[in-house]
């Protein structure tokens, strides 16, 4: 399974259910809470071109967000993303 990296904030209903989906995989993932030290949401915004959390990268793949994840999983697409 490729790395899996999420930035979320502490109050983001669209954080959890991202992380409910990955968990319900079975994925394991990293999370970056932007909001626990000055500096992360610019980091995000540089690497990702977005300010809106959640932001997703499943190993090199910008996933996006919470929409983004839940469009792959529609798609029958998600799975596959995590096995490669």
């Amino acid at each position: 399974m490729p790395e899996i990296l999420i930035y979320t904030t502490n109050i983001c209903p669209y954080c959890v259910m991202a992380k409910r989906l990955l968990d319900k995989k079975g994925a394991a993932y990293t999370e970056i809470n932007v909001d626990s030290r000055p500096g992360l949401r610019e980091e995000m915004m540089q690497k990702t071109r977005r300010r809106t959390v959640p932001q997703i990268y499943i190993g090199d793949v910008h996933v996006g967000g919470f929409d983004d994840l839940y469009a792959l999983e529609r798609q029958h697409k998600l799975d596959p993303l995590l096995a490669a």
